[in-house]
């Protein structure tokens, strides 16, 4: 999905709408917010993931404390270590649909401003 969304911003970085006519403008909104469709379900899958993930972690994390156990520790090791990730890679899907949103703001602008 990180390639997807980076190839996907490269795409709508190089969008020049000023060469465009009305039919062509249009597709490429279209196609613009089924992109953000898709990449909003991702974001959403992963906060899912994500929170999950950390309310197990602090669960887990109030359970060792409650009781000094070496599986607690290893899980809650465990848990970190793929949480990480998660963060991260929730935060690149949050960042380019923010982006996108950006990308199709412009759109919109653009295609009002040369219809008046």
């Amino acid at each position: 999905m990180k390639k997807r969304m980076i190839d996907y911003l490269k795409y709508a970085e190089d969008i020049s709408i000023k060469d465009m006519d009305p039919e062509e403008k249009e597709i490429v909104r279209r196609n613009l917010l089924i992109q953000i469709g898709f990449f909003q379900h991702e974001r959403l899958i992963h906060l899912i993931v994500t929170v999950t993930f950390a309310i197990i972690s602090m669960i887990t994390l109030i359970c060792l404390i409650l009781k000094d156990n070496l599986f607690l520790s290893i899980l809650l090791l465990l848990l970190l270590f793929m949480l990480i990730p998660y963060v991260n890679h929730y935060f690149r899907l949050e960042w380019g649909v923010q982006k996108l949103y950006k990308f199709y703001d412009m759109l919109e602008e653009k295609s009002w401003r040369s219809s008046k």
